[in-house]
């Protein structure tokens, strides 16, 4: 029998054949009602870190593997200041399309509001989160010159000096939670960021630091730094030798977690389709050796657990320098 082809037969056929094309060309999602399919232009990524810093190596190297998943450029743009706050207030206020992003510190959003009024802080409810990356660590290291080894002897010395990399940071909260938890007396000296606190402890200019592993590890192998103690709540894997200041009976759960965000109110296709596109990232031989060459440990997670996790150490960290008395703000 002759079959007869109405206007709606007609336009229901082309509907499935576009949805079967869509598919075969790797899932493609509408840019925000626009009409466009997503991605249709490059990406940009947003680092509140100068060039060079752990931060920035991590968006590179999550922008490139995504980049190529995507079909579509991902450059990275440097905007460092305020621990990133810049950053991220720069992008809050871009089109919520997808085609803005940046890499969140977990500590601009737990910490740094504890150090800093309220018009100058971060929220999570003011963006949206894609994933979440990674793990870096805190570890204590000192000088060979101050003689301490250990936390036992860290607390029979006096008059020691203890760098930080900055006001508002995992390294300030860190350390200062152990110096009043383990009534150790000492001077701290905030320093811009990682680096010139490491060159400060080798110049025993300060005899101790709280810094990133990555920061340290190199002179840590190279005998020029001590590692006294690590904030994790489990030991680094890199420094498997080295107490936790958990287990060593101190209450001081810091690292530094980072996580892709996006500005409020992006389309829920399209977030799926970036998230996809980085958890694809993650699985690749390129990206799993990037983590263990900069000794970063994974955690990759959804942006509601994100949401959760942070949420948690947000009070955690505001109901321990209560406890304790710890004030992160400057003088």
């Amino acid at each position: 029998m002759k079959q007869i082809f109405t206007r709606r037969t007609m336009l229901g056929t082309a509907a499935v054949a576009a949805a079967l094309a869509l598919t075969a060309c790797g899932g493609n999602v509408g840019g925000g009602g626009s009409g466009e399919e997503f991605p249709s232009k490059p990406i940009n990524v947003t680092v509140g870190a100068a060039p060079g810093g752990s931060t920035d190596l991590i968006a590179r190297a999550v922008s490139e593997g995504a980049s190529t998943d995507l079909g579509v450029a991902m450059p990275v743009v440097n905007k460092p200041g305020a621990n990133g706050a810049l950053a991220i207030k720069e992008v809050q206020g871009k089109t919520a399309d997808g085609y803005e992003l940046a890499t969140l510190n977990a500590s601009l959003v737990t910490i740094t509001p504890l150090a800093v009024g309220e018009s100058e802080a971060v929220s999570l409810d003011d963006v949206d989160v894609i994933v979440g990356l990674s793990q870096d660590d805190y570890v204590m290291v000192a000088s060979p010159e101050s003689g301490v080894t250990n936390l036992d002897g860290l607390k029979a010395a006096q008059d020691l000096t203890f760098g930080t990399t900055g006001v508002g940071t995992g390294s300030q909260l860190a350390q200062a939670l152990l110096l009043k938890q383990a009534d150790i007396k000492g001077t701290e000296v905030p320093f811009d960021s990682g680096a010139p606190a490491v060159t400060a402890v080798l110049g025993n200019q300060v005899q101790l630091a709280t810094v990133q592993l990555g920061e340290a590890k190199a002179q840590i192998d190279a005998g020029k730094l001590v590692p006294i103690v690590v904030f994790s709540t489990e030991r680094n894997q890199y420094l498997p030798d080295v107490p936790t200041a958990t287990e060593e009976g101190y209450d001081i759960p810091v690292s530094q977690y980072r996580a892709v965000v996006a500005p409020k109110g992006t389309p829920e296709d399209v977030k799926a389709r970036l998230k996809t596109a980085f958890e694809n990232t993650f699985k690749t031989d390129a990206y799993k050796q990037f983590n263990e060459q900069n000794l970063l440990t994974p955690r990759e997670i959804s942006g509601e657990e994100v949401v959760t996790e942070w949420t948690a150490l947000a009070d955690k960290y505001k109901e321990l320098t209560e406890k304790y008395g710890v004030s992160l703000k400057q003088n």
